[in-house]
């Protein structure tokens, strides 16, 4: 795994942070995106004051609605690592209301991340994953497989985020890139307004993504783990 360089979409907090850190802990080097340029660097600097390892991560400022904006983050982490082994297209947000209620702008911008974010994410980077037969993971949902009221948009994104990567993986196996989609369920972040403390203990933590994030690098490269549902293995009782 050292000097393997890994570029996290939305790796600030939350599951791209959890990811982040799994893969620091491996001497992975990292790139992670914001739209904000200090809250990537503020998270960089979280991570590699807590690494124990040689790797470094460092923060760039990108829009995964933006295939320029992706572009110039994978040819910095190019012109800073010379390689680029793995991406995490985990970038996404949820507006969740009624048909009725739910605003095209609200449509408009779940889409815009969710689905051509990731879009964008393998746009920019499958000329250098060719060369390194490196890995592209989404970060989709099981709600890209059961849909719910007042889910259409983040609905209509998973759905999409789902059947994408298939695609893309049947796509590039040709190519020596491996391509896989994680679909979680209940995890404890900072999404749609949770704030996480104890009573998320039951839900799955950013940290097992991580985890499972690495299990897929490490797998024999002969086997691909395409499709990955993970939910809670004992919900609290209603």
């Amino acid at each position: 795994m050292t000097h393997k360089v890994a570029l996290i979409t939305g790796g600030t907090k939350g599951i791209g942070f959890g990811i982040a850190k799994a893969l620091l802990d491996q001497n992975i080097n990292v790139a992670i995106t914001s739209r904000s340029s200090a809250k990537a660097h503020e998270a960089a600097g979280k991570l590699n004051a807590a690494s124990k390892t040689d790797a470094k991560v460092f923060g760039l400022k990108a829009d995964v609605r933006s295939l320029e904006s992706q572009q110039e983050a994978v040819n910095d982490v190019l012109k800073e690592f010379g390689q680029l082994d793995i991406v995490v297209a985990n970038a996404g947000l949820g507006h969740f209301a009624n048909i009725e209620d739910l605003t095209p702008e609200q449509w408009q911008e779940t889409i815009d991340t969710n689905l051509t974010g990731v879009f964008n994410s393998i746009k920019a980077s499958v000329d250098a994953l060719k060369k390194s037969k490196g890995y592209y993971i989404t970060i989709s949902s099981l709600a890209g497989t059961n849909f719910f009221a007042n889910g259409s948009a983040y609905n209509a994104s998973k759905f999409g985020v789902t059947g994408f990567t298939q695609s893309v993986m049947l796509d590039l196996r040709q190519h020596g890139i491996k391509v896989s989609t994680i679909m979680p369920g209940s995890v404890s972040t900072n999404f749609n307004g949770n704030e996480p403390s104890d009573k998320d203990a039951w839900k799955i933590q950013s940290e097992d993504i991580g985890e499972l994030v690495v299990d897929l690098i490490k797998m024999n490269p002969r086997t691909l783990p395409s499709k990955i549902e993970v939910r809670p293995s004992m919900p609290p009782s209603k």
